[in-house]
Protein backbone atom coordinates (compact mmCIF):
# COMPACT_ATOMS: atom_id res chain seq x y z
CA UNK A 1 0.00 0.00 0.00
CA UNK A 2 1.39 3.21 -1.19
CA UNK A 3 0.68 6.77 1.17
CA UNK A 4 0.58 9.58 0.12
CA UNK A 5 3.27 12.32 0.76
CA UNK A 6 2.98 14.37 3.87
CA UNK A 7 3.21 18.27 2.27
CA UNK A 8 1.57 21.85 3.31
CA UNK A 9 -0.86 21.66 0.41
CA UNK A 10 -4.27 19.86 0.20
CA UNK A 11 -4.48 16.29 -1.13
CA UNK A 12 -8.03 17.21 -2.67
CA UNK A 13 -8.30 18.41 -6.38
CA UNK A 14 -9.18 21.94 -7.35
CA UNK A 15 -12.92 22.52 -6.94
CA UNK A 16 -12.71 26.25 -7.91
CA UNK A 17 -14.67 28.50 -10.36
CA UNK A 18 -11.90 30.47 -12.50
CA UNK A 19 -12.79 34.39 -12.99
CA UNK A 20 -10.42 36.89 -14.69
CA UNK A 21 -8.01 34.50 -16.48
CA UNK A 22 -5.87 32.60 -13.34
CA UNK A 23 -7.95 33.50 -10.39
CA UNK A 24 -9.82 31.11 -8.79
CA UNK A 25 -12.57 30.88 -5.99
CA UNK A 26 -13.52 27.79 -4.01
CA UNK A 27 -16.81 26.22 -4.55
CA UNK A 28 -19.13 25.24 -1.73
CA UNK A 29 -17.49 28.30 0.25
CA UNK A 30 -18.32 31.89 0.96
CA UNK A 31 -16.84 34.66 0.00
CA UNK A 32 -16.90 38.61 0.63
CA UNK A 33 -16.34 41.04 -2.10
CA UNK A 34 -15.84 44.54 -0.73
CA UNK A 35 -15.16 48.33 -2.94
CA UNK A 36 -16.68 50.60 -4.27
CA UNK A 37 -16.56 48.25 -7.16
CA UNK A 38 -18.07 45.11 -5.29
CA UNK A 39 -20.77 44.90 -7.87
CA UNK A 40 -18.91 44.82 -10.88
CA UNK A 41 -16.62 42.49 -9.87
CA UNK A 42 -20.02 40.17 -8.99
CA UNK A 43 -20.83 40.49 -12.51
CA UNK A 44 -17.02 39.41 -13.32
CA UNK A 45 -17.37 36.25 -11.77
CA UNK A 46 -21.04 35.67 -12.70
CA UNK A 47 -19.64 35.67 -16.40
CA UNK A 48 -17.34 32.88 -15.67
CA UNK A 49 -20.45 30.77 -14.09
CA UNK A 50 -23.46 28.91 -16.51
CA UNK A 51 -26.89 28.54 -15.53
CA UNK A 52 -29.06 30.62 -13.36
CA UNK A 53 -27.42 33.74 -10.79
CA UNK A 54 -30.05 34.69 -7.64
CA UNK A 55 -29.15 38.11 -6.57
CA UNK A 56 -30.69 38.81 -3.14
CA UNK A 57 -31.32 42.77 -2.93
CA UNK A 58 -32.56 44.35 0.23
CA UNK A 59 -36.12 46.07 -0.57
CA UNK A 60 -35.04 49.34 1.20
CA UNK A 61 -32.68 50.43 -0.49
CA UNK A 62 -33.66 52.01 -4.12
CA UNK A 63 -30.34 51.08 -6.41
CA UNK A 64 -30.42 48.11 -8.44
CA UNK A 65 -28.40 46.37 -11.12
CA UNK A 66 -29.29 48.06 -14.22
CA UNK A 67 -29.97 45.45 -16.92
CA UNK A 68 -27.97 47.03 -20.20
CA UNK A 69 -24.88 47.41 -17.35
CA UNK A 70 -25.38 43.36 -16.15
CA UNK A 71 -25.54 42.90 -20.46
CA UNK A 72 -21.66 44.28 -20.94
CA UNK A 73 -21.02 40.93 -18.79
CA UNK A 74 -23.33 37.99 -19.20
CA UNK A 75 -27.01 37.50 -20.49
CA UNK A 76 -29.59 39.74 -17.94
CA UNK A 77 -32.30 36.76 -18.40
CA UNK A 78 -29.56 34.29 -16.16
CA UNK A 79 -30.26 36.83 -13.04
CA UNK A 80 -33.62 36.04 -10.83
CA UNK A 81 -33.36 39.06 -8.24
CA UNK A 82 -35.16 38.46 -4.68
CA UNK A 83 -36.11 41.20 -2.77
CA UNK A 84 -35.96 40.88 1.38
CA UNK A 85 -37.64 42.91 4.03
CA UNK A 86 -34.47 42.44 6.47
CA UNK A 87 -31.06 41.56 6.78
CA UNK A 88 -31.40 38.28 8.75
CA UNK A 89 -33.94 37.48 5.09
CA UNK A 90 -31.17 38.13 3.21
CA UNK A 91 -29.15 35.67 5.09
CA UNK A 92 -31.75 33.51 5.35
CA UNK A 93 -32.46 33.17 1.38
CA UNK A 94 -28.79 32.65 0.38
CA UNK A 95 -28.49 29.77 3.11
CA UNK A 96 -31.66 27.91 1.51
CA UNK A 97 -30.42 28.64 -2.16
CA UNK A 98 -26.75 27.50 -1.58
CA UNK A 99 -28.47 24.04 0.58
CA UNK A 100 -30.86 23.49 -2.98
CA UNK A 101 -27.65 22.91 -5.06
CA UNK A 102 -29.56 23.78 -7.58
CA UNK A 103 -27.85 26.93 -8.27
CA UNK A 104 -24.46 27.55 -9.26
CA UNK A 105 -23.76 31.15 -8.00
CA UNK A 106 -25.72 33.31 -5.25
CA UNK A 107 -25.11 37.09 -4.03
CA UNK A 108 -26.36 38.65 -1.61
CA UNK A 109 -26.18 42.24 -0.66
CA UNK A 110 -26.32 43.42 2.71
CA UNK A 111 -25.60 46.34 4.23
CA UNK A 112 -22.82 45.35 6.57
CA UNK A 113 -20.85 42.40 7.35
CA UNK A 114 -22.47 39.39 8.85
CA UNK A 115 -21.84 37.68 12.08
CA UNK A 116 -19.90 34.39 12.61
CA UNK A 117 -22.90 32.11 13.37
CA UNK A 118 -24.61 32.79 9.95
CA UNK A 119 -21.30 32.56 7.44
CA UNK A 120 -20.90 29.22 9.34
CA UNK A 121 -24.48 28.21 8.62
CA UNK A 122 -24.32 29.21 4.94
CA UNK A 123 -20.75 27.26 4.76
CA UNK A 124 -22.85 24.47 6.05
CA UNK A 125 -25.55 24.99 3.36
CA UNK A 126 -23.44 25.09 0.61
CA UNK A 127 -21.79 21.66 1.39
CA UNK A 128 -25.33 20.11 2.34
CA UNK A 129 -26.25 21.16 -1.00
CA UNK A 130 -23.20 19.33 -2.96
CA UNK A 131 -20.49 21.57 -2.66
CA UNK A 132 -20.85 22.86 -6.22
CA UNK A 133 -22.61 26.44 -5.49
CA UNK A 134 -20.81 29.59 -4.69
CA UNK A 135 -22.08 32.25 -2.60
CA UNK A 136 -21.09 35.80 -2.38
CA UNK A 137 -21.70 38.43 -0.09
CA UNK A 138 -21.38 42.08 -0.78
CA UNK A 139 -20.73 44.21 1.99
CA UNK A 140 -19.55 48.01 1.59
CA UNK A 141 -16.47 48.09 4.09
CA UNK A 142 -16.02 44.11 4.67
CA UNK A 143 -14.86 42.48 7.77
CA UNK A 144 -16.78 39.39 7.57
CA UNK A 145 -15.73 36.65 9.84
CA UNK A 146 -15.17 33.53 8.98
CA UNK A 147 -15.24 33.97 5.08
CA UNK A 148 -13.31 31.91 2.86
CA UNK A 149 -11.33 34.66 0.95
CA UNK A 150 -12.39 38.90 1.04
CA UNK A 151 -11.54 40.53 -3.34
CA UNK A 152 -11.94 44.16 -3.06
CA UNK A 153 -12.46 46.23 -6.63
CA UNK A 154 -11.86 50.03 -6.95
CA UNK A 155 -12.09 51.66 -10.42
CA UNK A 156 -8.77 52.63 -11.96
CA UNK A 157 -9.93 54.20 -15.11
CA UNK A 158 -7.74 56.12 -16.97
CA UNK A 159 -8.11 58.30 -20.39
CA UNK A 160 -8.84 56.18 -22.98
CA UNK A 161 -9.12 52.91 -20.73
CA UNK A 162 -11.02 51.02 -18.66
CA UNK A 163 -9.93 49.61 -15.60
CA UNK A 164 -9.86 48.51 -11.88
CA UNK A 165 -7.51 47.83 -9.17
CA UNK A 166 -8.37 44.04 -7.60
CA UNK A 167 -7.19 43.52 -4.35
CA UNK A 168 -6.89 39.55 -2.75
CA UNK A 169 -7.36 40.96 0.90
CA UNK A 170 -7.49 37.63 2.70
CA UNK A 171 -8.04 34.05 1.25
CA UNK A 172 -7.20 30.60 3.05
CA UNK A 173 -5.03 29.24 0.47
CA UNK A 174 -3.46 32.29 -1.09
CA UNK A 175 -1.29 35.24 0.60
CA UNK A 176 -2.82 38.76 -0.23
CA UNK A 177 -2.08 40.38 -3.86
CA UNK A 178 -2.72 43.06 -5.87
CA UNK A 179 -4.23 43.60 -9.48
CA UNK A 180 -4.76 45.41 -12.53
CA UNK A 181 -7.88 44.26 -14.57
CA UNK A 182 -8.26 45.67 -17.72
CA UNK A 183 -11.42 46.01 -20.47
CA UNK A 184 -9.85 44.30 -23.76
CA UNK A 185 -12.14 43.79 -26.26
CA UNK A 186 -15.22 41.87 -24.80
CA UNK A 187 -13.36 40.49 -21.67
CA UNK A 188 -11.04 41.59 -19.12
CA UNK A 189 -7.35 41.18 -19.18
CA UNK A 190 -5.39 40.69 -15.57
CA UNK A 191 -2.14 41.96 -14.73
CA UNK A 192 0.16 42.70 -12.45
CA UNK A 193 -0.25 46.79 -10.70
CA UNK A 194 1.63 49.55 -12.15
CA UNK A 195 4.54 51.13 -9.98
Amino acid sequence: MQHAPLTRHPHRAPNGLAFLGGLSLARGRVHELVGPARHTLAMMIARGTEGPVFWVLPDWVPARPYGPGIAEFMDPGRVTFVNADRADDILWTLEEVLRSGVVPLVIGDLPGPPGLTPVRRMHLAAEAGGGKALGLILTPEGAAQGVESRWHLSPDHTPGHTGWRLGRLRDRQEPPRDWQVLAKGDGFAVAPPKG
